[in-house]
């Protein structure tokens, strides 16, 4: 990520140190991760340690410290949606995709996680992707809404 850009969001967050975390998901927002170097510039810039700045990094499950793909997407594994199958979306996903849940694949496509709860039981199995639900997935649903997002 170039210099300016970390300044230009920065700035308009005044530069205050107040509004950090702001600041650190609008970079994490651009850039789909918050590299080290990223990291130090905001140190730098608002005067605020980088150990205070790597501790919030890797506190919120928002941030991300490795490079994620474009898309994310998150499989529900709670029990509604376990006992509905979400094993076999999850199958799909990673045939799908060549990846196992908490990697990235190779072309920075996808990221792939798992989740405890989506927040929409009823409509298990579920699937997020980039934040938009789809609920109750069929292997063959997943397969086909996953080659939208390619």
């Amino acid at each position: 990520m170039e210099i300016e850009k970390i300044d230009q969001i920065i700035d308009k967050h005044n530069g205050e140190a107040s509004n950090l975390l702001q600041i650190m998901l609008e970079l994490q927002s651009s850039n789909n991760w918050l590299p080290k170097e990223v990291l130090k510039r905001v140190s730098e810039r608002l005067d605020v340690p980088l150990t205070r700045i790597q501790h919030i990094a890797t506190f919120y499950k928002a941030f991300s410290l490795v490079p994620k793909g474009r898309h994310k997407v998150h499989i529900c594994v709670g029990t509604a949606c376990h006992v509905r199958g979400a094993s076999r979306i999850l199958d799909t996903v990673e045939e799908a995709t060549g990846i196992k849940p908490g990697e990235t694949d190779m072309e920075m496509k996808f990221s792939v996680e798992t989740v405890n709860c989506l927040g929409c039981c009823a409509l298990g199995p579920v699937m997020e992707i980039d934040g938009k639900t789809h609920g109750k997935m069929s292997p063959a649903q997943t397969a086909s809404v996953l080659k939208n997002y390619e």
